[in-house]
């Protein structure tokens, strides 16, 4: 079919673009690049060398013969976005175009107000779009296990059955988002579920985990194709950040006791659960929720599996735990549900000792690109940036 991956130029959209189109569906990435100008206003960079997008699909269509267009813009920018969706005409657009990162959007309040704009009114453009330019569209939307919180009962998959008074209802599961980017994820939820109930739109609104993991089919086929691997506070995930510290010398960080619990997948089952998705759409008017993960893990299980495969591979690794930057929960129950997915096909991978040993295996490749002053968080959910906190304005 055709597909639109906005936020094509990411970590899990340029996976996904490549996946979907090596399983021969006609692919366009829709993006604004600003991914890679965050890391220059932070001052960061991940840890394997990406190349300029444009030279990255060059690369793909001479390997595989399959080529993926590439339109450069904002899903903010409605006539820019309403034009691409006019003329590619798309059968189904996996939203990935939004700002990822929790303590990114934390870091003050021009970064709250950026999260919350790109996100949401880039959503709400999309929705618009489809509902006057191709409303049999179906959208496949990346949303976050982060949007649920950490309530003491068991997390559905986006529907909660409700008996109150005698009266028995199912309703969207109560949200209790942790940042103002888990906050925007849940005002897109609320948006999309409202197009789907008045428009008649179809969605698919996938609740993803952390994910980890840097190899692909696709992205192991050259160099140039390699995905990000960020380490740093502001956009490093848990596993991939333990595993870059392991590979330096760093003790792994664990953010106050460490009981923190959440859901994880391989980047793997990620591109495998939105082309499960994509060739299973939503029907006219509903709004499916699916929650994305594998495996459930504590933040202290993650860093005591890393200290496991890297001592066997030789590192000294150490475990440290630092003050949490964050306003969480650091001991809470955690159970959530995650069989849709799996009832569709999704073979999970699984966090096993081959798979760690691999993620090592690319850390100590470029850990000469490490740059050992983003080890550490930058930004509290208090506070915001260091950098603000000294009177130094980021980016």
């Amino acid at each position: 079919m055709r597909v639109i991956v906005t936020g094509g130029d990411g970590y899990c959209g340029w996976a996904t673009a490549l996946h979907l189109a090596n399983r021969g569906h006609d692919v366009a990435i829709l993006d604004n690049l600003v991914r890679r100008s965050w890391d220059n206003q932070l001052r960061i960079e991940t840890l394997t060398p990406i190349a300029p997008i444009q030279r990255r699909l060059e690369r793909w269509e001479q390997l595989t013969g399959k080529p993926i267009e590439l339109m450069v813009g904002d899903c903010c920018d409605y006539p820019f976005l309403s034009e691409s969706i006019r003329r590619f005409h798309p059968e189904a657009i996996v939203h990935f175009g939004e700002q990822r990162s929790a303590p990114f959007s934390m870091i003050s309040r021009e970064r709250a107000v950026e999260t919350q704009v790109n996100n949401v009114v880039g959503n709400l453009n999309i929705l618009f779009a489809m509902r006057d330019l191709v409303p049999d569209c179906h959208l496949v939307k990346l949303g976050t296990m982060g949007e649920y919180g950490t309530p003491n009962i068991d997390i559905e998959e986006g529907y909660i059955t409700i008996e109150h008074n005698g009266r028995k209802d199912t309703l969207p599961y109560p949200k209790q988002p942790g940042s103002f980017y888990h906050l925007s994820k849940v005002h897109d939820t609320h948006n999309i579920h409202f197009a789907c109930r008045i428009w008649g739109l179809r969605a698919t609104d996938l609740n993803q985990g952390v994910v980890y993991g840097v190899i692909t089919e696709e992205t192991e086929m050259d160099e140039l194709l390699i995905n990000r691997l960020d380490y740093d506070g502001v956009f490093g995930t848990a596993l991939n950040r333990f595993c870059i510290q392991a590979a330096v010398g760093h003790p792994l960080t664990v953010y106050g006791k460490g009981g923190q619990t959440r859901g994880f997948l391989d980047i793997r089952d990620t591109v495998r659960c939105i082309e499960i998705a994509c060739n299973n759409p939503a029907d006219s008017g509903e709004f499916r929720v699916y929650n994305q993960f594998t495996e459930q893990f504590s933040v202290s299980q993650l860093a005591e599996k890393v200290k496991e495969a890297g001592s066997k591979m030789g590192l000294d690794v150490t475990i440290e735990h630092v003050d949490n930057p964050r306003v969480e929960r650091e001991e809470h129950y955690y159970n959530a549900k995650n069989t849709k997915l799996l009832d569709l096909g999704l073979q999970p991978h699984y966090l096993s000792d081959s798979l760690l040993d691999s993620l090592l295996n690319v850390a100590v490749k470029y850990r000469d690109r490490v740059d050992m002053k983003e080890i550490l968080p930058r930004v509290t959910w208090k506070k915001g940036a260091v950098e603000e906190a000294a009177g130094v304005k980021v980016g």
